[in-house]
């Protein structure tokens, strides 16, 4: 029957594990949809890796989470062009993380990454004077869901400038 995904959830379970040698810790960059996911691993090198399956309905990550990976295949695929070079084998959860940051297989460049986001580092936006539309509500804070691109300048600095 459906035996695939309980042994999935059991695995997910477990606190313990050890990694293989074909296997690295990542971290989510982004989401590409098909399946296919974004990371970047311990050197600092991003890539794509298959989302299998059998996580789709049972395992959610998002940006910033932290994945296993298998990457036995990825000198062939580089060497073919494929951009996808990697399979996620496992997502980390917050217990885990925890547990494996104070092993030496936790990468050092996720060292500061890795700690928790508090609400204190949450930025809130200050568009300057409360006008009569806020009604007196408390300002918004940002939407950390969203990368801010680059660019973005607002319109009152623009202005003030000319």
């Amino acid at each position: 029957m459906k035996r695939g995904r309980r042994n999935v959830k059991q695995a997910a379970s477990e606190q313990e594990f050890t990694l293989e040698e074909c296997q690295s810790i990542a971290q989510v960059v982004s989401l590409r949809g098909s399946n296919q996911i974004e990371i970047m691993d311990a050197k600092g090198d991003k890539s794509l890796a298959l989302f299998p399956a059998k996580f789709r309905e049972s395992m959610w990550i998002r940006r910033g989470s932290f994945v296993v990976i298998d990457h036995t295949g990825k000198q062939k695929a580089q060497e073919a062009g494929c951009k996808v070079t990697s399979i996620v084998c496992k997502v980390l959860f917050f217990d885990q993380i925890r547990l494996l940051q104070n092993s030496p297989e936790w990468p050092q460049i996720f060292r500061d990454d890795a700690k928790p986001f508090q609400s204190s580092q949450i930025p809130v936006v200050n568009h300057g004077e409360i006008g009569s539309s806020d009604d007196g509500m408390p300002p918004l804070e940002a939407n950390t869901n969203r990368l801010r691109p680059f660019g973005v300048q607002c319109d009152a600095e623009t202005d003030s400038d000319s």
